[in-house]
């Protein structure tokens, strides 16, 4: 069995189900402890290799998905993978993108599309989720 993320390390969000996903800024030092089974990555260019399963959204900074569809899937895809092992998600800087899609689990798991902004800047980062189109983005996920 895989030990999941420690509920207390940096950028660790636990969504109300229990499930624990982890958000950072790739521009920046990775976090101390263990890293992840899975990641999905949301930038305009395909990210560097790692050496654990990942996954790719092509998403550039400030803006949406390039594919909608892809991205719910990846979303999707990285809930489901979150009940049993370290699943981080990751863009430059860890605020915009990375809050968009957090906030787009938080959905999955549950919490109202209208409440998911203010679920992630309350329990993730305060300035999570930057762009008014990213904020409709996950008020209209489903």
């Amino acid at each position: 069995m895989i030990e999941l993320w420690n509920s207390s390390a940096p950028g660790v969000l636990r969504l109300p189900s229990g499930r624990l996903v982890r958000g950072r800024g790739l521009r920046r030092t990775p976090p101390t402890g263990p890293e992840p089974t899975y990641g999905l990555y949301l930038l305009g260019k395909q990210p560097p290799a790692v050496s654990w399963e990942s996954r790719w959204v092509r998403w550039p900074d400030f803006r949406l998905p390039a594919d909608r569809a892809d991205a719910a899937d990846a979303f999707r895809e990285a809930w489901h993978r979150a009940e049993t092992e370290r699943v981080e998600l990751a863009c430059g800087g860890g605020i915009g993108r990375t809050g968009t899609a957090l906030a787009c689990l938080a959905v999955l798991d549950g919490v109202p599309g209208a409440e998911a902004v203010a679920y992630v800047r309350e329990h993730y980062a305060r300035r999570a989720v930057e762009t008014p189109w990213q904020r409709r983005f996950v008020t209209r996920f489903e």
